[in-house]
């Protein structure tokens, strides 16, 4: 059982640790099916999962929207001084997450501690609060899964960071990105993630998107050569997003960030983080997403939630969609699983929920909807003729001329002759509708 760390007050006053209870419980505040040490396909749940809280949405979101101001008033908000805020926040992050037991977690820089406009001033911040970090994660055994550092909020990233027309808010963004990995190393965070919020364009008509382009990968190269020199040996993400707050996003999807790091030889040093959200903004779905990144073996990360689809931006909702899910680790378990990163909760409560109790119910529901896609997609993958169905599918190359083509040794003129041979090919089934009851059968 994970230690319940606090600090001289406590924030979440009567919520106890969340346990594991079953499928007979009705305790809202326990776990139905995530059992963090059931063995699932050779691995514990926890092994699978890696579930991480978002320092951002969950100590930082306040409620607020374009159309209104915030509605969550946070007791860790109150005090004047910067730096004793921070520590406020941090106190009750780590109650938070040790009531959740929830194994690691996940920052962007200005997410711990408030930024102001002086680089050194807050370098001196950010570091006050990774040493008062330090204690909190050996005195809870949390672990910070990976951390970020947050080009995009501040007006000078107006037109993005490493793609900024102007070489002076680009320096700006590599003093910020360097204390964020150094942070990240100190407090032996498992990954470090690039998002490109601003990495983009809204208009053609001003941008030179191939220089913008290289210096993003000029800018990443040295990036992750001064992390390797400092001993940081985890792994860079990507997360892919194709527009908002920009028209187009330089890391639109998981394909696009793939083509790009082949082209400016980061491969070897980076993978992808995924997000449902940005999947369905890309007009794909999570699932294609996912499999990209498997077939390219890319698939390092990914965070947790869920878009409305009456609404056409990035609500971030938590996930709650078993099929979705199921499907999902479906192709999660038959890659491999996830390369060095976790499931990390980047979803908020909304607007309206403003109780205490509101946060938990939340990432309750997010690990238990992940625990049962996974028991599920496994007896799936062992029980079923799920696997059979598709490779069936595909038998025709498995031998005699199907098998040539894919070793390359039929020529087109070749392959028109064995179509003439050969005669009008029959109907296949692709047996969607079996596949889909399939699914819910197992759920």
């Amino acid at each position: 059982m994970t230690k319940i760390v606090t600090g001289s007050q406590e924030f979440f006053k009567g919520i106890n640790q969340v346990q594991f209870e079953g499928l007979e419980s009705d305790n809202p505040l326990a776990f139905r099916w995530y059992e963090a040490d059931r063995i699932v396909a050779g691995k514990t749940m926890n092994e699978h999962f890696k579930f991480a809280c978002s320092y951002w949405h969950s100590f930082n979101g306040n409620g607020s929207d374009p159309f209104g101001g915030p509605t969550h008033f946070f007791p860790w908000e109150t005090k004047t001084d910067p730096i004793e805020r921070a520590k406020d926040k941090m106190d009750a992050a780590f109650e938070f997450i040790t009531k959740m037991q929830m194994p690691y977690y996940c920052f962007h820089d200005v997410d711990v501690v408030d930024y102001g406009n002086d680089v050194a001033e807050n370098e001196r911040r950010l570091n006050i609060l990774v040493e008062y970090a330090k204690q909190k994660q050996k005195d809870s055994g949390v672990k910070l899964l990976w951390g970020t550092a947050n080009l995009f909020s501040h007006s000078r990233y107006m037109n993005g960071a490493a793609t900024n027309p102007d070489f002076h808010v680009l320096a700006h963004g590599a003093a910020q990105v360097k204390a964020a990995i150094d942070a990240t190393i100190a407090l032996g965070g498992e990954n470090y993630v690039f998002w490109g919020g601003r990495e983009g364009y809204m208009s053609l008509l001003n941008t030179n998107m191939k220089r913008e382009q290289e210096h993003l990968a000029r800018f990443l190269h040295t990036a992750k050569d001064y992390a390797r020199k400092q001993g940081f040996n985890g792994t860079f993400f990507i997360e892919p997003k194709p527009c908002e707050p920009s028209k187009h996003q330089y890391d639109y999807d998981a394909a696009t960030v793939k083509g790009f790091l082949q082209q400016y030889d980061l491969l070897a040093d980076f993978k992808l983080n995924l997000e449902v959200n940005h999947a369905t903004l890309a007009g794909h779905t999570f699932q294609h997403e996912l499999q990209v990144a498997v077939d390219n073996n890319l698939l390092g990360s990914i965070d947790a939630n869920r878009g409305d689809y009456q609404n056409g931006w990035d609500t971030d909702q938590f996930p709650n969609d078993i099929n979705e899910l199921t499907e999902s680790l479906l192709i999660i378990l038959e890659g491999g699983g996830l390369q060095g990163g976790g499931v990390n909760f980047d979803a908020k409560i909304r607007r309206n929920s403003t109780d205490s109790k509101d946060l938990f119910y939340a990432h309750v529901g997010g690990m238990d909807i992940f625990a049962r896609a996974l028991l599920t997609a496994d007896a799936i993958l062992t029980k079923s003729d799920y696997k059979k169905v598709r490779s069936d599918r595909y038998r025709s190359f498995d031998d005699a001329h199907g098998e040539a083509f894919e070793n390359g040794k039929l020529s087109l003129e070749e392959l028109r002759d064995i179509a003439v041979q050969m005669g009008e090919p029959a109907s296949i089934s692709g047996r969607q509708e079996y596949l889909e009851n399939l699914i819910n059968r197992y759920i």
